[in-house]
């Protein structure tokens, strides 16, 4: 499919269904990603994100990353909830982990700028394998922000 001839959301959700797999829906004019039992995501503060995405680049286990300006947001395999204590850290980290129900807005073109304000630093792919959110929360905060932590 030729992105360069994507102009309304329902042929960005046909685009994203199709062609990198994702269970997108059209709400509110915007292609949205829902948080579900087996689609997560874990937004982090962009220094800290590089960080991770390097690491786990090196891994080779690195997955779809959507980049906004103060925060990305890495598209994970949920593989359990982190516990009270663990979810008081990342909160103090500015990380977060959306509960399933909720919903991720994703770019409706590919380039670096979209009328949603983000774009894809690392894009999906079709059937690409997602990294657990275990593996991603883990990186996070091993890597550090390089500030104090």
């Amino acid at each position: 499919m030729n992105v360069e001839k994507l102009h309304t959301v329902a042929e960005w959700v046909t685009f994203y269904r199709q062609e990198m797999t994702l269970p997108v829906a059209e709400r509110g004019g915007f292609v949205m990603l829902p948080m579900t039992a087996r689609l997560g995501v874990v937004h982090l503060p962009v220094v800290r994100a590089e960080r991770v995405r390097d690491s786990l680049t090196r891994q080779g286990i690195a997955g779809p990353v959507l980049a906004r300006q103060i925060r990305w947001s890495f598209l994970v395999t949920p593989d359990g909830r982190p516990g009270a204590q663990v979810l008081e850290v990342l909160n103090r980290l500015d990380i977060g982990i959306p509960v399933a129900g909720s919903a991720v807005m994703l770019p409706t073109g590919l380039g670096r700028w979209t009328r949603e304000g983000c774009h894809w630093v690392v894009p999906p792919g079709p059937g690409a394998e997602l990294p657990p959110l275990s593996m991603v929360i883990t990186t996070a905060l091993a890597v550090g922000s390089g500030g104090e932590d």
